[in-house]
C-alpha cells in the first residue's frame, strides 16, 4: 500500500503537457523540459516564428530536439508497474480502490476514453489492436469539455436561480404592499359605511322626533278641542234643559214677563274651532316635503353608488358604418342628428336602411358597463318636463299593430305654425316619402344581429331592448304595443347594461332615478343602439 503513492508521483513525472498523457517517444527541448515527439513537433509546425516551451515560454530550435532514451525506458517501467498494480486482487486494494469501476472486459481500472468509438477504456484495452491506432485521451482531460459545459450551463442556472429569487423578493414585497393597501381599504370602509349609518342614524332620530313633536301637538289640540267641545256641550245642555222646561209652564205664568225670557237666556255665539290648526298643517305639509325630499335624494343615492361601484362606465363612439344614410355622425363619433338628406354615398352591409338608426363601436359579451346619452332638441328648453306635462293632454299615440311599418311613435303636442321652416318642411317631406308622421328617438342596446335592412320592430323579441323617448313622454317599446311609463322625457338617459345577470336598466341620468329595467337571457354581442328621425334633435353619448 505505501508504493501507491510514490507511483502516483512518478507517473505526474512521465505525463506530457501538452497531450495530458503518458510520455510516447519523448524528447527533450533546448530549456531541458521532456515532450512526447509528435506533440512538439506539432508545437513547430503550427506557427511560423520561433517555438516556445509550453511549461516555461522559453524559445527553442527544432534542430535542437534530441530523444531521451532514458526517459522512455523509465515511463515504460512505470507503465508496466501501474499495470501489475491494477491486476491486483481486488480484495488486496485499499478501501478507496475497490469502489472504482474496472473494465469489464479485463478487470482493470479505466483510465482512457477513446474518441473514435466514444468507449472508456483500460490501459490494455488501449493497447489492443481495437483501439491502438485511436486518438484515446485520460479521463480527465476528455472529461473536461463537459465538465466545462456543465460548469458554464450551472452559472446559467444559478443566475436565473437568482433572479427568479430576486423576482419572488420582489413580488412578494409587493404582493404584501398590496395586502396592506387592501387592509387599510377594509378599515377605509368599514369607517365610511359606519360614517354613513351614523348620518343615516341621526336623520333618522331628527325625523323621528319631528313626527313624534308633530303626533305631541296634535295630541294637545285634540285634547283641547274635546274638552271646549264637552264645556260647550253642557252648557248648551243646561239651556236647553230649563227652557223645555220653562216651554212647559201655565201660559198664566209664561205670560207673566215674556220679555225676560230673551234677556234671560239669549242665544250666543257657539263655539267653533277647527279640529287641526293651520301651524299643524303647515308642519305636516313641510315634513312631507322633506320625506319626498328624502326618498329622492336616497333612490339617487342608490342608484349613483351602484353605478360608481358595480359598474364601468364606458366611453362610447359610434360606428358611422352602420349609420343610416339620413343621419350625420360628429368625426369624434360621440353624437349624431338627422338632416333629412341622404348623406352616404356608399352602401354598407353592416348600414341601417332605411330605419335612421347606428350602433356604437364597441359590443358586449360579458360585465356589467355604463354610458349616457343626451336628448337635445330645439323646442325642449329648460322646462321640458312642465312643458310636457302641459301638452301631454293633447298628444294622441299613432300605435297600430304593424308599429307603422316599424317607426312606433307619438305625435308632438307642438302645432305651432311659428316653427314651420325649411327645415321642417324638408322633414315633412322626408315623413310622407317614408310613411311616417311621428318624431321621437329611441335609446338602448341591440344584438349584433339585428336586421339592418327594411322597416324593424324594435322589440326585445326583435333583438332591441330601447326607450322611446319624444315630447309626450318615455314609453317602453314592447309586444303587442308600447306603454307609457313618464308623462315627461328627461334630457339625459342612463344605460347600464349587466350582460351576466340578463339586465338592461334605464335611469335618469340627471335625478339617478329609476325608469325602466329590461330582464332577459342575452346569448351574443350587444351594441348600444340610437334610433332618430327628427331633424331638430340631436343624441349624444356620454362621456
Amino acid at each position: 500500500m505505501a508504493a501507491a503513492s510514490p507511483l502516483r508521483n512518478l507517473e505526474d513525472e512521465v505525463l506530457c503537457s501538452i497531450c495530458l498523457d503518458y510520455l510516447r517517444d519523448p524528447v527533450t527541448i533546448d530549456c531541458g523540459h521532456v515532450f512526447c515527439y509528435h506533440c512538439i513537433i506539432k508545437v513547430c509546425e503550427s506557427t511560423r516564428q520561433p517555438p516556445y516551451c509550453s511549461l516555461c515560454k522559453t524559445a527553442f530550435k527544432k534542430e535542437n530536439i534530441r530523444h531521451v532514451w532514458q526517459m522512455a525506458s523509465l515511463v515504460e517501467n512505470i507503465w508496466r508497474m501501474k499495470v501489475d498494480e491494477e491486476r491486483q486482487p481486488r480484495e488486496d486494494r485499499a478501501p478507496e480502490q475497490r469502489a472504482e469501476k474496472l473494465c469489464g472486459r479485463h478487470l482493470e481500472k479505466l483510465h482512457y476514453y477513446c474518441k473514435d468509438d466514444q468507449q472508456i477504456l483500460c490501459v490494455m484495452c488501449r493497447e489492443s489492436r481495437e483501439h491502438r491506432h485511436h486518438a484515446a485521451v485520460l479521463l480527465d482531460k476528455a472529461a473536461q469539455p463537459y465538465r466545462n459545459k456543465i460548469l458554464n450551463h450551472l452559472k446559467f442556472l444559478k443566475g436565473d436561480k437568482d433572479r427568479i429569487q430576486n423576482f419572488q423578493s420582489i413580488g412578494e414585497d409587493e404582493i404584501q404592499a398590496l395586502l396592506t393597501k387592501f387592509q387599510n381599504h377594509r378599515q377605509d370602509i368599514v369607517s365610511v359605511f359606519e360614517q354613513g349609518h351614523q348620518f343615516l342614524r341621526e336623520r333618522e332620530q331628527y325625523l323621528l322626533e319631528c313626527l313624534e313633536g308633530l303626533e305631541q301637538e296634535l295630541t294637545e289640540g285634540r285634547n283641547s278641542h274635546v274638552t271646549k267641545g264637552s264645556e260647550e256641550v253642557i252648557r248648551l245642555g243646561t239651556l236647553i234643559s230649563e227652557l223645555e222646561k220653562k216651554a212647559r209652564q201655565p201660559a198664566l205664568e209664561l205670560l207673566q214677563d215674556p220679555s225676560d225670557i230673551i234677556s234671560k237666556y239669549p242665544r250666543k255665539k257657539f263655539w267653533i274651532e277647527k279640529p287641526i290648526s293651520p301651524a299643524i298643517k303647515k308642519q305636516t305639509e313641510e315634513f312631507s316635503d322633506k320625506l319626498l325630499s328624502l326618498e329622492k335624494g336616497l333612490r339617487g343615492f342608490h342608484g349613483k353608488l351602484i353605478r360608481d361601484l358595480e359598474y364601468k362606465t364606458m366611453r362610447i363612439v359610434l360606428n358611422s358604418q352602420t349609420a343610416n344614410g339620413y343621419l350625420s355622425v360628429s368625426p369624434n363619433g360621440k353624437s349624431m342628428i338627422f338632416t333629412g338628406l341622404w348623406m352616404n354615398k356608399y352602401q354598407h352591409g353592416q348600414r341601417f336602411d332605411p330605419e335612421p338608426g347606428v350602433l356604437g363601436s364597441k359590443g358586449f359579451t360579458w360585465g356589467k358597463v355604463y354610458w349616457e346619452v343626451k336628448v337635445d332638441r330645439i323646442w325642449w328648453g329648460a322646462e321640458e318636463e312642465e312643458e310636457a306635462m302641459k301638452y301631454r293632454s293633447g298628444a294622441r299615440g299613432v300605435f297600430s299593430s304593424s308599429y307603422l311599418g316599424g317607426f312606433i311613435g307619438i305625435t308632438d303636442g307642438y302645432s305651432s305654425t311659428g316653427y314651420r321652416n325649411e327645415n321642417e318642411e324638408l322633414e315633412e317631406e322626408w315623413s310622407q316619402e317614408n310613411g311616417i308622421w311621428s318624431k321621437f328617438c329611441l335609446v338602448g342596446v341591440a344584438r349584433e344581429s339585428v336586421m339592418r335592412r327594411g322597416f324593424l320592430n324594435f322589440t326585445p323579441e326583435e333583438g332591441f331592448w330601447t326607450l322611446q323617448l319624444s315630447s309626450a313622454g318615455v314609453y317602453i317599446c314592447a309586444s303587442p304595443e308600447p306603454f307609457q311609463i313618464l308623462s315627461y322625457c328627461p334630457r339625459q338617459i342612463g344605460v347600464a347594461l349587466d350582460y351576466d345577470g340578463g339586465k338592461v336598466t334605464f335611469t335618469n341620468a340627471r335625478t339617478q332615478e329609476f325608469i325602466y329595467e329590461f330582464s332577459s337571457s342575452f346569448t351574443e354581442r350587444l351594441f348600444p343602439f340610437l334610433w332618430l328621425n327628427c331633424m331638430r334633435s340631436r343624441l349624444t353619448l356620454r362621456p
